[in-house]
């Protein structure tokens, strides 16, 4: 946990859902102390622990979780909680899952409606897929509003869907946010967009080729030193001061390329790779050529255990025939390199498909602190990471761990679609 004296000069958040940690780092780059971090999965858990060391991870469901609880295993007492932030999972609402207002998934936003009115922070923000403004989910969305105005809230209103290429992010990626303050408290306004974009190459133009190095055929990391010459990559990989950055400096070695396992591909494959067009859909593996001088699609999480474990399509190298590491859809997705995720490529990239870049989630958390009327400073203090086998653990060792039930997550127990199997054995053999 966070010492006393820094909970005392920094504002405390607290998020809902919290995943690898994407809000949580927005947060805590915008000035916040994340107090605690509550995520059902626990893999992805231990990948916020992680990497939040001096937060408190907190592996539950909302649904069984009450206010006092958070407090208490946060060691909060009764101080006054400045923002509880996050977004429910949204496969009930999501545009490109099936449309049910009646998915019990939805009523996790319920939930976050409690532990809000329970926790009684002077602001929220509730972030989600667009998908909730339109059709009969806006009638589910006016719920939600009007649920935290019973709650004691003044809601911005109207809300936006904001798209995290208008915040430094190079990546196509539009969300729902919804804010607010307590009642008689200043109403935060949603950031205005930032005059220039971030294009795929700034993000990943640096990085070494993965395919140079068979260490990464079985490992996600490998020392090697290399140049990084345009600022964003910079800012990102440490080597260039961020201003806009209020959180807690990182120790980690930056001559280590990290999350970087290797991806095999067929000859064939690759050379249909090769003959895309940049910023065209390969048509047999239905994989994005990404841009150079353009931004990422939408990084998607693919399905989660219960449904298959699918994984998402991967984009497409600009200039290699593979698709690209996690740590460049990290990039790509405004995570700086200290960030670690889960060793295997399938929870890394759900890890990052499932979380609002930090940058996006920085630019809102930074209205919340020109709200509350504070001054963000860099912290002194740098943070030494958890252990790195938490982001080894499988579902068993990662429930042990935070002493959870094993079935915490649904596992699927029906048989693989064989013609999706093959076409995913096709593109990563």
């Amino acid at each position: 946990m966070t010492s006393h004296k820094s909970q005392k000069t920094r504002p405390i958040g607290i998020d809902l859902f919290a995943g690898a940690g994407g809000l949580s780092l927005g947060f805590e780059q915008a000035g916040f102390d994340i107090a605690a971090a509550v995520e059902i999965d626990p893999i992805h858990c231990a990948t916020h622990e992680f990497n939040f060391p001096n937060s408190t991870a907190i592996c539950a469901s909302v649904v069984n979780m009450s206010g006092d609880e958070i407090r208490r295993r946060a060691s909060l007492g009764d101080a006054d909680i400045d923002v509880v932030f996050g977004g429910a999972p949204c496969q009930g609402f999501s545009l490109i899952g099936k449309r049910a207002l009646d998915d019990p998934r939805n009523q996790l936003v319920f939930h976050y409606v409690r532990l809000v009115s329970e926790l009684q922070p002077k602001y929220f923000v509730f972030e989600n897929v667009k998908g909730l403004t339109l059709g009969k989910h806006a009638e589910f969305l006016s719920e939600l509003i009007t649920a935290l105005g019973n709650a004691g809230y003044d809601v911005q209103s109207p809300y936006q869907v904001l798209n995290a290429a208008d915040y430094g992010v190079p990546q196509d990626r539009k969300r729902l946010f919804v804010m607010g303050a307590r009642r008689g408290l200043r109403i935060p306004n949603y950031p205005k967009p930032f005059d220039q974009r971030t294009t795929v190459w700034d993000a990943i133009g640096d990085l070494p080729n993965v395919d140079d190095f068979d260490t990464l055929s079985a490992a996600d990391e490998v020392p090697t030193q290399w140049e990084t010459q345009a600022r964003y990559a910079q800012c990102l990989r440490g080597i260039e001061f961020d201003p806009k950055d209020f959180g807690y400096g990182r120790e980690f070695d930056l001559n280590v390329l990290t999350s970087s396992l290797r991806t095999e591909h067929t000859d064939l494959s690759r050379q249909r790779f090769m003959a895309t067009e940049h910023g065209k859909t390969e048509p047999i593996s239905r994989f994005r050529k990404l841009p150079p001088d353009g931004l990422c699609n939408t990084l998607r999480a693919g399905t989660d255990s219960a449904r298959g474990a699918f994984t998402s399509p991967r984009p497409i190298h600009p200039f290699l025939p593979r698709v690209i590491t996690v740590r460049e859809a990290a990039r790509l997705h405004s995570y700086p390199d200290w960030f670690r995720f889960h060793k295997t490529k399938w929870h890394g990239f759900r890890q990052i498909g499932n979380s609002v870049p930090p940058l996006l989630g920085r630019a809102v958390a930074g209205e919340i602190i020109k709200a509350l009327g504070i001054k963000p400073r860099k912290p002194k203090e740098v943070v030494l990471p958890g252990n790195t086998e938490l982001l080894t653990l499988d579902m068993s060792s990662a429930s042990l761990h935070f002493r959870v039930p094993r079935n915490t997550i649904a596992q699927r127990l029906r048989k693989q679609n064989p013609n999706q199997k093959d076409l995913l054995e096709e593109a990563y053999v």
